[in-house]
């Protein structure tokens, strides 16, 4: 298959990383509402505002000739194959209601409750950083000290990069440290599963390369999971601990996340009450999920209302109000800028909105988003069920940011995820239409066109079953951006499904001679030679 997606097992909103959508449209999920509410607004007027907010997502400009479609909650769900959905909405630092949306495993009546766990992705990062900075304060750890000094399961391997400069804690955490490995697919259950020594070096059965220096520490900002996995090895190593149980102490139980875990994988008794994850295509993950021995990047199951808890702890330690875990002055470090709008496990908001800090993540079939603004106390904490979780959440967010009078600019819905909606309501001709449309606006539109605008949109109708439909759309991508690879690479998938051998092997073919690292080409064009 392709390479369809540069999506990654590792994002925020803050660092807009796309969340491609591929999504079939499905039967309706049912929605089913579990809330917790706290002191305040009476249940007539919480009740009001819940359902504004489900009822007040954004109009979608489907075509440029008709007015916007007004969309809910449940129907957003629907057309990005979302199953299910959890919601934690704050307000005045407290959590002003908590609801959950639709069933935990897609074809199945079991409802998603409050309590329900999700994988919260790289939302883990800053959780497990509040836990490493717990130990800078106590002077176990510093945050501009060279890590090896500390490390004794591995070392950071030394090379021309580091000569000078060296690979700290403060650089871990605000990905500046020169190190690869942007984010982790995970193991599916029942595969061996690597230690981290093993993900460090790249070696079986770990899928990653190896995690390596490769440009001069400190000097400039690059996402990168494989250094917060060396940061959840330098824990382990000092503590002496598991970094399931000294993130329990340090930060969970501290917080009140009770419903919280890094254990990888889960006991059975945690492992009953998770969700079910969810590709965009609308399969479910073998084993419902996958196992990510790098917890501290990617491990943390939990619920949108820990998150919140988690959300309101950091701002309040802002201020000096709560520090159970972190001190004011600590609190304050990690919401500052050490590069670019890199704090220390969090991404920052521009100078527009100050005050804002979240993340967001997602692993196979999870995706989650946390935003928090630390001097107003309000935010919300978004967990879904799906690959498309985020485009869900960051449509609700422009709803709950309305009703609860937030200073916020929300990002903009991408080219590739208008038509992905035009895709289920319209077909392929309005996929084109509209395709048209924005082309011939440029760059008076808001929904920029690039090399991926319709490669998903075509992969929505080839999984669907409509062959020539994909196949009409990826060639008008390849009539498009002649130069770029993975276009070929599509059009030569959707040929082989057709049984047009000859077309998919000049396409394939076409694929590697743009990019001769294209594996994925490589390999099918052996396989359909070998078929002939």
């Amino acid at each position: 298959m392709s390479s369809r997606s540069s999506a990654s097992r590792s994002s925020t909103r803050f660092v807009r990383i796309s969340a491609v959508v591929l999504s079939m449209i499905m039967t309706a999920v049912s929605a089913h509402a579990q809330s917790k509410s706290q002191p305040g607004p009476k249940d007539s007027d919480l009740a009001a505002r819940m359902q504004r907010v489900e009822n007040g997502i954004p109009p979608i400009p489907l075509s440029g000739t008709e007015p916007p479609q007004q969309l809910n909650l449940e129907k957003l769900m629907q057309l990005y194959n979302c199953p299910g959905l959890s919601v934690a909405v704050i307000d005045n630092f407290k959590i002003a209601w908590a609801k959950a949306y639709g069933v935990t495993e897609a074809g199945t009546p079991t409802p998603v409750t409050v309590h329900t766990l999700f994988q919260a992705g790289s939302i883990s990062k800053p959780v497990a950083a509040t836990g490493t900075l717990s130990l800078v304060e106590h002077g176990t750890l510093a945050l501009d000290e060279n890590v090896n000094l500390k490390l004794k399961s591995w070392q950071v391997p030394d090379n021309e990069f580091t000569k000078d400069e060296k690979v700290t804690l403060r650089r871990l955490m605000s990905h500046s440290a020169g190190l690869t490995v942007h984010g982790f697919p995970g193991y599916e259950v029942g595969t061996p599963i690597p230690t981290l020594v093993q993900i460090f070096n790249g070696e079986p059965p770990a899928n990653t390369a190896p995690i390596r220096v490769d440009f001069v520490p400190g000097t400039k900002f690059r996402y990168s999971g494989g250094g917060v996995t060396i940061e959840q090895q330098l824990v382990m190593d000092v503590t002496g601990k598991p970094f399931p149980q000294f993130m329990r102490a340090a930060v969970l139980d501290k917080i009140g996340m009770a419903d919280s875990s890094y254990e990888q994988p889960l006991p059975p008794v945690r492992a009953a009450a998770t969700a079910t994850g969810t590709r965009a295509d609308g399969t479910l993950i073998p084993g419902k999920w996958h196992i990510y021995p790098e917890m501290a990047a990617a491990g943390l199951w939990t619920t949108a209302t820990d998150l919140a808890k988690f959300g309101i702890e950091i701002a309040l330690s802002k201020q000096g109000k709560a520090n159970h875990v972190l001190s004011e002055a600590t609190t304050r470090e990690m919401l500052k800028p050490q590069i670019e709008q890199v704090g220390l496990g969090f991404f920052l908001a521009s100078h527009k909105n100050p005050e804002e800090f979240g993340h967001n993540g997602a692993d196979e079939g999870f995706q989650a988003l946390l935003i928090m603004f630390a001097d107003s106390g309000k935010g919300v904490a978004i967990m879904a069920n799906s690959d498309n979780g985020i485009s869900v959440a960051n449509q609700l967010t422009q709803s709950v940011a309305r009703e609860y009078g937030w200073n916020y600019t929300p990002d903009q819905m991408s080219a590739q995820e208008l038509l992905m909606l035009v895709a289920s309501l319209k077909g392929p001709q309005g996929v084109i239409t509209r395709y048209s449309e924005l082309k011939k606006a440029g760059s008076s539109s808001p929904y920029a066109i690039d090399e991926n605008t319709l490669i998903a949109p075509a992969y929505h109708f080839l999984f669907a079953g409509q062959t020539d439909a994909a196949i009409q759309i990826f060639q008008l991508e390849v009539q498009d951006f002649p130069k770029f690879w993975n276009a070929y690479d599509s059009l030569g998938e959707a040929y082989v499904k057709a049984g047009q051998k000859d077309l998919a092997i000049q396409n394939y073919q076409k694929s590697i001679d743009l990019n001769p690292q294209n594996q994925n080409g490589i390999d099918a064009l052996k396989k359909i030679r070998e078929q002939k």
